[in-house]
Order: structure tokens, then sequence, then C-alpha cells
């Protein structure tokens, strides 16, 4: 097959999310109509936290493998944005309150012991396809980020509707989020037109973003089966 154009491959990039991101798993779908119990919730709450927690040492792995310093320092950011600094929480502690909402304890999220297997499973394979596979392929693999805000926007005001018994104070890793992601999409964009050059290089980063959409898939498929009995 002859190399896509930058236009034509975003354009087949984005048509993977639009027939494989998790916004059309029957949970999500659930969860967006007011459909799903305070156990389902926190549920997903409790399982997700384990995906939250190890996006930072996935880039991690990114981070020591992209091969310009300015593209360094701009992936650095996306760990602190998770982990935070001294004084200046991060997307993890905001995780916990959107727990504590729920009614979980930070130490039922942090202990793990919990996470059920099939989460675990699908986020560990995740992490590892980010150690042991050329960095752009991982980069594009993170790609699932394009189709993440229309999402967000929609979640809080679901959430807000749905569910009164959720304080929307814990709704604020999702806010934080929406002021985040559009920079990072621009370097994810970025990084993945730039150096996909070759038909082969653009096939093997849809088929990292199809893997990524199929971990997130997973992770709901574990989560709805077990709370939801479906």
């Amino acid at each position: 097959m002859n190399t896509r154009s930058a236009e034509e491959f975003e354009k087949q990039l984005r048509a993977i999310g639009q027939e494989r991101y998790h916004h059309l798993h029957p949970f999500n779908v659930r969860m967006h109509a007011g459909e799903l119990s305070e156990e389902e919730f926190r549920g997903w709450v409790r399982n997700r936290f384990y995906y939250q927690v190890n996006l930072p040492v996935k880039d991690a792995f990114i981070l020591t493998k992209l091969p310009g310093r300015d593209d360094r320092r701009r992936w650095i950011q996306r760990i602190i944005d998770h982990d935070g600094r001294t004084g200046d929480e991060g997307g993890i502690e905001k995780w916990i309150r959107l727990g504590e909402a729920v009614g979980l304890s930070r130490r039922e999220l942090l202990d793990g012991e919990s996470v059920l297997p099939g989460v675990r499973f699908a986020v560990d394979a995740y992490v590892d396809f980010c150690r042991r596979s050329p960095w752009l392929e991982s980069v594009a693999s993170a790609l699932t980020e394009l189709f993440a805000p229309d999402l967000l926007s929609k979640r809080i005001a679901d959430v807000e509707r749905h569910y009164p018994w959720i304080d929307s104070d814990g709704l604020e890793y999702f806010r934080a989020r929406l002021t985040q992601q559009p920079k990072d999409i621009a370097h994810l964009l970025e990084l993945v037109l730039e150096n996909a050059t070759t038909a082969e290089q653009q096939d093997a980063c849809m088929r990292a973003l199809e893997f990524k959409c199929d971990v997130l898939w997973s992770l709901l498929d574990a989560v709805q089966h077990t709370y939801s009995g479906r």
C-alpha cells in the first residue's frame, strides 16, 4: 500500500475511534443514560483507578525512548499532570477524590486488592506494550485521547444530571482533563503524523491505536460482567 497523505492518515486514525472507542461500550452508554446502580458506578471508579495510576508509568516508558529533547520536555508534563507536584494536586489525587465522592476510601483505591483480574490483565498489557514497542507505536496508542474531550464534557453533564448522590467536587478530574488534553492531543498528532512516513509505519500506528481501543473496551467488559451481570 502507498504511503497515505497526512490528511488521509489522520482521517483513518479518527475513523478507528469512531468505530472502536469505548464511548460505544454498553456500560458507558448506560452510565450516560443514568442507568447505573451505585454499586456499578463504584465498581467502575475502583477498577478504572488501576488504569489511572498506570498512565504515568506508561508515559515514563515512552519518555525514555523519545529521540528529541524538545519532545521529552513536552512529554514529561503528562507525568506531572497525573502524579502532580508538591503543593499541586495531580490527576491521581483527583481520581481518589472521585472515589471518595462515590463512597470508596483512599485505602480501598490505593491497595489495589479489589482490582478485577480482567482489568489488571488489560492495563498491564498496555503498559507492557508501551515498554517494549518502538516509541512511534507507543505514542500512537495514546491517540485514543483524540476521542476523549467530547466524552468528558458529556460525562460531567450526565453525571451531574443523573447521579445527584455524587458530589460535584468529585468530578474535578474530568474538568481538569478538558484543559490539559488539547495540548496533549496536539503533541500526539504532531509526533505521529510527522514521523510515520512510510505505509508500514502508518499501518503499525493504526494497529497500535486499535490495540489501545481494545484495552479500554476490555476494561469495561470486565466491569460490566462483574457488577452488571451482563
